[in-house]
């Protein structure tokens, strides 16, 4: 296969991955509701959610119970009140606080079951995001996908939570609605059932006539409801995306303090944090405007409701089919049925926002759960696991944002205890070939096997990760501190001139602040010499080292890493080459094909036909 065949290949399946991401996006409520139940279905606390939830149910039920007995209340007790009846009101007094203190213990109980119902939700939400999120290699691949990946955190912070908030509101609120319906809708036609109409001197029949009535204005409502706020769903959606913008702008700031001061670029990026809240404003403006036209409709139904029962029942009363106390009970009871039709109305705005939620949370976990760039070992680096103490490379080519890079030698088996350097040529990108070798840039061509059972430990270009924690935590990660007795984190210290942090080793500190990067770094290298691992792969971090420093770490690697395999890709080291066994090259492949054998002297070089990977957003 050509190598311009092999990128357009690689390029595709890059594309492919973004799409299969994006996908989930365009999916309906139907699919985007069984990711998250999946979710809490996996979770240790299904179970408890399962009980909740028929806990909840049967409050319900039962609080619905006690408002019909509530609304067949209110026909003695007017009746009592137009009858200037004393002893029947005071009787009826004591019912109503028998009644009302009933359902005061039922919605007591019925908002604990709910909100920890919420609790529940969101811990089991939250732990099945991050289980998928912290698979290896997982999260990374995710962050170079496309749109998909930017903002988790928010994901798995803000708009979970927000998502099991408003779904066990809407949840609980649609339940009760319902029951209610159905209930006091068996009232209103019992009520009404014998209700006709005059007409040309006869009367029509039209049996159960207010829950028909109730029925229209509550479809009218929600028919309308849908008409003037149906844009709200893309419109929360939109502001979401602007918020996490402006956010991710704002965080940004914060952890680029030094190169923004020095570079006197407060101007600039205020620049920026503005084109971020203008953003954020017109969203917001634009949100504003439906949830204003949707008042008019919400609340313009809401104050005609305050009479329309009343109106509804009084055909009934004036033909004398009821008693004034049954106009009272006959309006109470279509008001349930009414508001009970109507909670569509009523929460349309807040569906839309949920909709919008469970958009981003859905969407965001079904590419968790999809995204698997390794699928296809024909056109893609293929690993596998290998004989202990050997490291073998086959044929590795590299798809870089740039271009296309490969090694040099073609079949590799480097051996415990080599030092190897590799060193870039022109144009050749080494971080994608460290990523390559680490196992998280599966984009390119060729095989790798790696010494099964064996540790490889990663030293990363820049400024090291330092995870929260004591100071033992950050030299142990990612292992236990209890796997080495307490002189060896002293004594690593201690090797790379970290003296000064030896009686601050159980404190915890933002260590990524107080540090200098040199201090940093040798952290980085304390901890190969605390864990000692068989194999060590450095992406060009010597270059950051003080002379000082990378002469304790060259120190280091002929004692207590004089075991370890040493792979460092980069530049060589100026008056320290013989530290390293042995010189690998990797090099851009259009200089790979200028030197071809045949080729002409002084020939233009032919231009690379490899299209890069299409590069990800930068990780927020």
């Amino acid at each position: 296969m050509s190598p311009a065949s092999t990128a357009g290949d690689q390029t595709e399946q890059r594309r492919g991955l973004t799409a299969q991401a994006e996908a989930a996006i365009d999916a309906g409520v139907r699919a985007h509701v069984a990711q998250v139940l999946q979710a809490l279905r996996r979770s240790p606390a299904a179970k408890t959610l399962a009980v909740l939830a028929g806990g909840i149910v049967i409050v319900v039920l039962l609080a619905v119970y006690g408002q019909i007995w509530l609304n067949r209340w209110n026909k003695p007790f007017f009746d009592a009140l137009s009858r200037r009846d004393l002893d029947d009101f005071v009787t009826q007094l004591g019912v109503f606080f028998l009644i009302a203190g009933a359902l005061l213990v039922l919605n007591v109980a019925e908002r604990w079951l709910v909100e920890t119902l919420k609790l529940r939700m969101r811990e089991g939400l939250v732990e099945d995001l991050t289980e998928h999120w912290m698979t290896p290699r997982r999260a990374f691949w995710l962050a170079h996908t496309g749109s998909i990946g930017v903002n988790p955190d928010q994901r798995m912070h803000e708009d979970a939570n927000k998502l099991c908030e408003l779904s066990s509101s809407l949840s609980v609120g649609l339940l009760r609605a319902s029951i209610a319906f159905v209930s006091f809708a068996g009232v209103l036609w019992g009520l009404s059932r014998g209700f006709t109409i005059p007409i040309a001197g006869r009367d029509y029949a039209v049996p159960g006539y207010m829950v028909w009535a109730a029925i229209l204005y509550a479809g009218a409502g929600s028919a309308l409801s849908y008409f003037v706020g149906s844009n709200l769903i893309r419109r929360n959606a939109e502001r979401y995306a602007r918020e996490a913008d402006l956010r991710y702008s704002l965080v940004r700031i914060n952890e680029h303090l030094d190169g923004i001061s020095l570079a006197s670029g407060e101007a600039d990026e205020r620049r920026r944090v503005r084109i971020d809240l203008a953003a954020v404003v017109n969203a917001m403006r634009l949100l504003v405007r439906s949830h204003t036209n949707l008042t008019w409709v919400t609340a313009g139904f809401g104050w005609i409701t305050n009479v329309f029962p009343v109106l509804a029942a009084a055909p009934l009363y004036f033909t004398g089919k009821i008693s004034f106390g049954g106009l009272i009970m006959a309006a109470a009871a279509f008001t349930h049925v009414e508001v009970s039709l109507r909670w569509y109305v009523d929460q349309f705005g807040t569906l839309a926002d949920w909709r919008a939620t469970l958009l981003r949370v859905a969407s965001f976990r079904q590419a968790l759960t999809t995204i698997d760039p390794e699928h296809d070992p024909d056109s893609h680096i293929n690993y596998a696991d290998g004989e202990p103490g050997r490291l073998r490379i086959q044929n590795l080519e590299v798809q870089a944002p740039g271009g296309r890079d490969q090694l040099q030698e073609r079949d590799l088996v480097l051996t415990a205890g080599e030092r190897v350097l590799i060193v870039a040529g022109p144009g050749a990108e080494t971080t994608p070939l460290f990523r390559a070798l680490a196992g998280l840039w599966p984009w390119g061509s060729g095989r790798i096997e790696r010494p099964h059972g064996e540790r490889i430990l990663y030293v990363p270009r820049g400024t090291p990760y330092l995870p929260r924690g004591p100071l033992r935590a950050v030299l142990a990660y990612p292992l236990s501190v209890e796997d080495f007795a307490d002189s060896a984190f002293a004594h690593a210290l201690k090797r790379l001139g970290l003296d000064r942090l030896v009686p601050l080793i159980d404190e915890t500190r933002r260590w990524e602040s107080e540090l200098s990067q040199d201090e940093q770094l040798s952290l980085a290298f304390a901890r190969l010499v605390l864990q000692t691992p068989p194999w060590v792969l450095i992406d060009d971090a010597f270059g950051a080292l003080s002379e000082e420093a990378l002469g304790r770490f060259v120190d280091v690697l002929s004692s207590e890493l004089g075991h370890s395999s040493i792979i460092h890709i980069g530049r060589a080291v100026e008056g320290r080459d013989p530290m390293f066994s042995r010189v690998l090259h990797f090099v851009r492949m259009r200089a790979v094909a200028d030197e071809r054998p045949g080729a002409a002297a002084g020939s233009p070089a032919e231009p690379d036909p490899t299209p890069g990977p299409e590069p990800g957003p930068e990780p927020r």
